[in-house]
């Protein structure tokens, strides 16, 4: 039986009613994901993702979620106000049927991180540059099992079998080293 411990869940609420479309939060969060931090704004590399519904107005800000290997077997509708939507206009996942939630250049899955970085930031800029207060920031604590650990590990092992695949063992030696170097020269600083 594993054991449990107590863990800071931290989530985004979105409020639809609220969302002007401003697109602000995906400006935030791809300047912020940029390498260098805040060097260039790429919306592809954004972790949210603004649907619209241009007849009635309405924005849906959506955050990147787990990658899935597989497509999923739901191809669900829904309706909103009249018109129809297919399951994955809201999806969060990451999968191998389109391209949202994938990293522009190596095509590896994109999933919010809540901005983590070092120190850390009050709340995620998304949160913090939508000036519609659609987005809020919320932690809670909850209990959790020690497995969730191993499943980070699997994920970061399922990151570098993709770029292996892609790229190459040795271009991606090459290029671990090469950032090892650069976070040498950062830590320096």
């Amino acid at each position: 039986m594993s054991e449990k411990k107590k863990k800071i869940v931290k989530s985004i609420k979105v409020d639809v009613d609220k969302c002007n479309g401003c697109r602000a939060c995906e400006v935030a969060c791809s300047a912020f994901h940029a390498s260098p931090k805040y060097s260039s704004n790429n919306p592809g590399r954004s972790r949210v993702r603004v649907i619209h519904e241009p007849l009635k107005n309405i924005f849906v800000p959506v955050f990147a979620g787990e990658y899935t290997e597989a497509e999923c077997a739901g191809r669900d509708k829904y309706v909103i106000d009249g018109k129809e939507y297919d399951e994955c206009a809201f999806c969060r996942a990451s999968c191998p049927s389109r391209d949202l939630f994938k990293e522009p250049d190596s095509g590896l899955p994109l999933k919010c991180d809540m901005c983590e970085s070092e120190p850390p930031l009050e709340e995620p800029l998304c949160v913090q540059w939508c000036l519609a207060d659609a987005l809020t920031y919320e932690e809670r604590e909850e209990e959790v099992e020690e497995e969730e650990e191993e499943e980070q590990m699997e994920d970061i092992e399922l990151g570098l079998e993709s770029l292996v695949d892609k790229y190459g063992f040795d271009k991606i030696v090459d290029a671990v080293a090469r950032l090892a170097e650069s976070k040498k020269g950062e830590i320096s600083k």
